[in-house]
């Protein structure tokens, strides 16, 4: 899917013109997913519900938000921070879209910034700026399995969740809540991944993620992200505002929640440089 755990990414036609076109493809692609429906392939009705939430994205354009990261340990002791995540949507639909996230408090923490380029299969490009250090430290991919910021996600989870970078395969449509989802088994594709797998589970009618269940790479049950408080902007994209990550391993937990998402801002990818990890303070 075109969406990472929190906004979509871009393309480079006008968006209006691209916006019609998505429009077309969401329509063609839902209808592939009704059409397999009852296929014996559960392989290839998982592929198509993936590509039909992707679809529900496309044309945005780019995104600012504001949003507070409150992080819990396993005693329950909380601390929370502030953070703005900017994305671009990519104008070349077969790599990923691109996100700047930057830390705004609290002190020992502001600054600090990440930007990511996704790709498919490639091992996604990533640089954090460390004010303490005064430099940009590219992030390797071996070590994006590990915790980002101190938080229950993952480096990983932070890239565009494009649909060629898993395998997938439906299970079974269930109840979620008082909705009904999809619940179709990822498995990555691209390499130093931390997860063997992870169920997404999808709302049948809207087509967005409500839960993610991660598995380690001994196959063991590791975190359950969950979406909630869905608001619809431009009469188009959905969002949540509420994400919750929870590691069943150690009982920590981490809420992201959105307090202010602005669409079609005017960002370009001059604003999503290196040099501009560096500006973003």
């Amino acid at each position: 899917m075109k969406q990472n755990i929190f906004s979509p990414i871009l393309s480079g036609l006008k968006i209006s013109a691209f916006a019609a076109g998505a429009s077309l493809l969401a329509t063609a692609t839902l209808a592939e997913t009704t059409a397999l429906a009852g296929t014996d392939d559960p392989a290839a009705r998982g592929l198509a519900i993936a590509k039909a939430s992707d679809a529900t994205n496309l044309g945005y354009g780019d995104t600012k938000t504001e949003l507070r990261m409150v992080l819990t340990n396993a005693s329950g002791q909380v601390s929370e921070r502030r953070m703005r995540f900017n994305t671009l949507e990519n104008k070349d639909t077969s790599e990923g879209d691109w996100n700047l996230m930057v830390f705004d408090e609290p002190r020992d923490v502001k600054g600090t910034a990440m930007l990511t380029y996704s790709h498919i299969l490639e091992p996604d490009d990533q640089w954090m700026f460390l004010p303490a250090l005064k430099r940009v430290k590219r992030i390797s991919s071996v070590n994006k399995s590990g915790p980002f910021m101190g938080s229950e996600f993952a480096f990983e989870d932070f890239s565009a969740q494009e649909v060629g970078k898993y395998s997938y395969v439906w299970l079974r449509d269930k109840a979620c809540g008082d909705r009904e989802c999809h619940v179709v088994e990822r498995r990555p594709l691209y390499e130093h991944s931390g997860y063997t797998r992870s169920l997404a589970w999808t709302d049948t009618q809207d087509l967005q993620l409500r839960k993610v269940v991660f598995y380690d790479r001994k196959n063991a049950l590791l975190k359950t992200l969950t979406f909630s408080d869905y608001k619809k902007y431009l009469d188009k994209y959905w969002r949540s505002h509420d994400l919750f990550m929870e590691n069943h391993v150690t009982g920590k937990k981490t809420r992201l929640v959105w307090e202010d998402i602005s669409f079609q801002t005017g960002l370009t990818e001059k604003d999503f440089t290196k040099n501009s990890l560096k500006r973003a303070r």
